[in-house]
């Protein structure tokens, strides 16, 4: 399977950017609803919200367990939150009456993997009418029937490390890393989602073939909740107007671009993903972005 290559640059993340004219507000800028975070997860939703918020968005609404509320909501002020005893199945409809005044919603940083988690991804991905980016334990449900991408209402972004996308494609880590480019097309092209395999030169795959490999980031990013940053940052790009496939692709390369900026200041060894999100305005910043 041939693909046309493209490596992102500055430039790039230039024009992929939505623009942010001097009369904006929060309301022009996008709202991004978030379902992330379970009892024990609180990290994931704070890490991905904080990024979504560095990156732009109008207003981040976020959807958790009241269990963790407490703790999420004193570290980010910036946040609007829907506290629920637990996103369980009982809030689906809520949770999709909250989605018609947003403009993208990201799932899975922090849900869990269970039987609420399964009928809250598996209704948004049949009913949402609007951009989704899916992360985490939303991926380890889709891999129970990757079918069900088939049947989306809304264009989708799927952001798996190796280890989710072996359990999508019924695979191995080995096996995708051997082959990571023509793996992570075909399943954009079969299941007609952006798909972004994260990993060194993470591959950004649009169903139509054309895939972008990444050249920023470094290992010291490779640590629970760098991923967590990176859906945070797609997720923030989609809900302000971006192309999915431009918003997934400049929102790794500025990822890694933090990541390269924080190994500079604090070296790989002790570098955390919450560096990344402190990182996240000079990489805008040095792309030229105001």
């Amino acid at each position: 399977m041939s693909a046309e290559k493209i490596q992102p640059d500055s430039a790039f993340v230039r024009r992929a950017l939505p623009q942010r004219p001097d009369d904006a507000n929060k309301g022009t800028m996008g709202t991004l609803l978030s379902i992330c975070g379970s009892y024990g997860m609180a990290g994931a939703a704070l890490l991905a919200t904080k990024a979504a918020l560095r990156m732009g968005i109008g207003l981040h609404k976020l959807a958790l367990s009241e269990r963790i509320y407490p703790i999420v909501a004193q570290a980010i002020p910036e946040s609007v939150y829907l506290p629920l005893s637990e996103p369980t199945a009982a809030h689906t409809e809520r949770l999709l009456k909250e989605m018609q005044s947003a403009d993208a919603v990201l799932i899975g940083c922090g849900l869990s993997l269970c039987d609420n988690t399964r009928t809250i991804v598996n209704s948004f991905i049949e009913k949402c009418k609007i951009p989704m980016v899916l992360d985490a334990d939303a991926l380890n449900v889709v891999a129970e029937n990757p079918e069900i991408l088939k049947n989306a209402a809304a264009p989708i972004i799927i952001t798996p490390h190796p280890g989710e996308f072996a359990r999508l494609t019924a695979s191995t880590p080995q096996a995708v890393n051997a082959d990571r480019e023509q793996l992570a097309a075909a399943f954009a092209k079969q299941y007609g989602v952006v798909t972004v395999l994260k990993g060194k030169g993470t591959v950004i795959a649009a169903p139509d073939g054309t895939i972008r490999i990444n050249p920023t980031g470094n290992s010291g990013m490779a640590t629970g909740g760098s991923g967590d940053v990176l859906a945070g940052m797609i997720a923030s790009l989609t809900a302000q107007g971006a192309n999915l496939f431009d918003a997934a692709a400049a929102a790794v390369y500025l990822h890694g671009l933090a990541g390269d900026i924080a190994a500079e200041r604090l070296g790989k060894i002790s570098m955390l993903p919450s560096d990344l999100i402190d990182c996240i305005p000079a990489a805008l910043k040095s792309c030229g972005a105001e």
